[in-house]
């Protein structure tokens, strides 16, 4: 019977009487506070719905995840893996957005938004470097096949001199772009230059561009191919002299003048090199003589001259 009265419900007087005498005062239960530690309450309605604690719960998560970026070094492996967690929607949008350049419309405000990546720029060298070194033998192919005095040796060599040169291009230019603009960065007050990995993806995207024109040069026709090269160098040169205008516009006329020439020669030096050195024609000890040649040459050493008559 001990037992059955400890398990009986028992009132508590003092708590009642203390409630009786000042009604005003707020009371606070246990649940309460452990909601205030950060544990979740789930309030069950008619329906069953936990909407309070999915919502206490997204919001647990985002400020770990932010936590965990803001603790990881440069030189871990966690910090560079941020940069490729893009999806493809975003690299087509910001393909489309170097591609169709517009007045007043910076590709780093517009498109990356605060959140450069390295997974666009990287393949897209890596094709712009691949198609090159492929369009450049396959010109020399095309040409034998027009000519069949011409001889041709694969030139796998292509393939190293375009990765090294696009690559350097892509990652040299940004980063003398970024130390000039920081040196700089005392005259401006309104306007902060870009970080590094945000000039980087500014010219890995302008380069997209190239990659179709290339191909395009593979037509056997001079004036068409420099038409196509000018036009992707125009647009490719705008798109970049948009995105940098905002941030050197404060600076002096002359070095914002010189600036932005700079960043359009260097362009212009890349696709004439490249479409120089890839696009050349055959040098000589390439170039074997033709049968006809050679037997019109024959035929001149072996024909014997007549004698010369003597005078009586």
């Amino acid at each position: 019977m001990a037992a059955a009265d400890e398990l009986a419900f028992h009132e508590f007087e003092e708590a009642t009487n203390l409630l009786a005498e000042t009604p005003d005062v707020a009371t606070t239960s246990r649940s309460d506070q452990l909601t205030s530690k950060g544990h979740v309450a789930v309030a069950v309605g008619s329906g069953g719905s936990y909407g309070a604690e999915d919502e206490v719960e997204e919001s647990d998560k985002t400020v770990l995840l932010q936590e965990d970026k803001q603790q990881q070094g440069f030189w871990t492996f966690g910090y560079y893996q941020s940069f490729f967690d893009v999806d493809t929607s975003q690299v087509l949008d910001r393909i489309k957005g170097s591609l169709l350049p517009r007045p007043g419309y910076s590709f780093v405000r517009h498109y990356l938004q605060n959140r450069p990546d390295l997974y666009g720029p990287f393949w897209i060298c890596a094709t712009l470097a691949f198609v090159l070194a492929i369009t450049g033998n396959l010109t020399m192919v095309l040409a034998q096949r027009r000519d069949s005095s011409i001889h041709y040796s694969p030139q796998f060599h292509k393939v190293t001199v375009a990765g090294i040169t696009i690559y350097c291009y892509a990652w040299l230019v940004p980063l003398a772009l970024w130390a000039f603009l920081q040196w700089r960065k005392g005259i401006r007050e309104r306007t902060g230059p870009y970080t590094f990995l945000e000039m980087v993806c500014v010219y890995g995207y302008s380069l997209f561009i190239f990659i179709p024109t290339v191909v395009l040069w593979l037509i056997p026709v001079p004036w068409l191919q420099w038409f196509f090269g000018a036009l992707a160098l125009a647009l490719s040169a705008a798109g970049l002299v948009f995105t940098f205008w905002p941030i050197v516009r404060e600076d002096t006329r002359l070095v914002a003048s010189v600036l932005l020439s700079a960043i359009v020669l260097l362009h212009a030096l890349l696709a004439m090199g490249c479409k120089f050195y890839f696009f050349q024609p055959l040098p000589p000890e390439h170039m074997v003589p033709s049968p006809q040649a050679v037997s019109v040459s024959s035929d001149r050493l072996l024909t014997p001259t007549p004698p010369r008559p003597t005078a009586a």
